[in-house]
């Protein structure tokens, strides 16, 4: 294991928490621009949401290789070469001529993009254990927590005196920092002793072995339906910004940022009680607490014609607290269950999580997103889904392997 005094917290949680922002900062930046590309490129609202939805395929399908290649050659070689490739495509959809060109560069993004959070993830668990891992992923997911606040606020704010361009010049920027910034502080923790080479076939039987592991299954599906329950409100900003509470391009600040001031709060609280309160107890909190906030928010829905602030947003600040709170314990104890191929599983278990979204995006929001009542039963339907679950591995615990269920406290 890297040693400890060499990366400590305070200097390994803003990078860490950088790469992962990245990611999402593609995704979310984009949306207030939605009616002006439409508008110069001539295609609809579906065409636009395929700009979320190609950019998730990429970066699922992909993430299958980031973890697996980290274990054979590295940590820190994929992720430089992860956010070269990104910077350059960020550049390709500035210049990008048509819609179809602005598609593949959207690909090309989406397939570099997951080196800053599925090996990141990994890079938590190479240097520290327990109750120290459970505090720097909160630390990470805290700062994570920004990416969707921010980004649509520079969007709006690029958009107000630029065109649509502007916002990948700033991607491509934003890239190329945390590329400078990696090259300088991050040291490989990965070491070749620990190295584990990449064989298609070791791959595939690797990933076989892994999903038929029911217990890793079942925590990857959790933690996907857990963030889905979100990320449909997230995926369909566009229309719930703009057509459901009618604001314009440079309000999206008014959803976002209660979101994931929840997410940011719900991660501090994760890290604060680790070692203190179990983490079958934080879990169990997130669980009840996203199940309650969606049921509210979807009575609320019912009751109203028409939507508006506070009220529209409050219990969703709500489901994203209990999301973050939940998180770091399920990351870690799906990576706790594979200590020598914590890339693959950390890869695996996004690659669920992503496929997941990319048919959110791609279909459940493109049909619904401008419908509140069906987004607020929808996002109800994944976090009551995803406590079920959660209980039922819970009742399936005392069979799995002594590590595994210890990381669920924190040990």
């Amino acid at each position: 294991m890297t040693d400890r005094s060499a990366l400590p917290p305070r200097r390994l949680a803003p990078l860490l928490g950088a790469l992962a922002m990245f990611g999402a900062f593609s995704i979310d930046t984009l949306f207030p621009a939605f009616p002006d590309i439409a508008a110069e490129f001539g295609v609809g609202k579906v065409a636009m949401q395929q700009t979320v939805s190609v950019y998730l395929f990429a970066y699922a399908v992909m993430s299958l290789l980031h973890g697996p290649l980290s274990d054979a050659i590295g940590r820190r070689r994929v992720i430089v070469g992860g956010l070269a490739i990104f910077t350059l495509a960020s550049v390709g959809c500035a210049l990008a001529p048509g819609m179809g060109w602005l598609l593949f560069f959207r690909l090309i993004q989406g397939l570099s993009a997951g080196v800053g959070m599925i090996v990141g993830r990994a890079v938590v668990r190479d240097v520290f254990d327990g109750h120290d891992a459970q505090r720097l992923m909160s630390q990470v997911s805290m700062i994570f927590g920004l990416a969707p606040a921010i980004a649509p606020v520079v969007g709006g704010w690029l958009l107000g005196w630029a065109d649509w361009r502007a916002i990948f010049w700033f991607l491509a920027a934003f890239g190329a920092l945390i590329l400078l910034a990696v090259m300088l502080a991050l040291p490989e923790t990965h070491p070749h002793s620990a190295r584990k080479a990449m064989r298609a076939s070791d791959l595939w039987h690797g990933n076989v072995a892994m999903l038929r592991n029911r217990a890793f299954v079942q925590l990857s599906v959790v933690a996907s339906c857990n963030f889905g329950a979100l990320f449909v409100y997230i995926s369909s900003a566009p229309a719930f910004v703009l057509d459901i509470l009618r604001l314009n391009a440079q309000q999206f600040g008014w959803f976002f940022a209660p979101t994931i001031s929840g997410m940011m709060l719900g991660a501090f609280t994760s890290g604060r009680l680790a070692g203190r309160v179990s983490g079958t107890a934080l879990a169990n909190a997130g669980f009840i607490v996203c199940s309650s906030a969606t049921l509210v928010n979807l009575v609320y829905n019912l009751l109203v014609s028409a939507p508006a602030l506070p009220w529209a947003v409050l219990p969703l600040m709500l489901v994203a607290f209990g999301v973050a709170l939940a998180f770091p314990i399920i990351t870690l104890l799906v990576l706790d269950m594979y200590p020598r191929q914590r890339g693959a599983a950390s890869s695996l278990q996004a690659f669920i999580s992503l496929g997941l979204n990319a048919i959110i995006a791609g279909a459940i929001a493109a049909a619904i997103g401008a419908n509140a009542v069906l987004l607020a039963a929808t996002a109800a339907a994944f976090s009551i889904c995803a406590g079920l679950l959660w209980r039922r591995y819970l009742r399936r615990m005392p069979s799995l392997p002594a590590r595994v269920a210890a990381a669920a406290d924190g040990v």
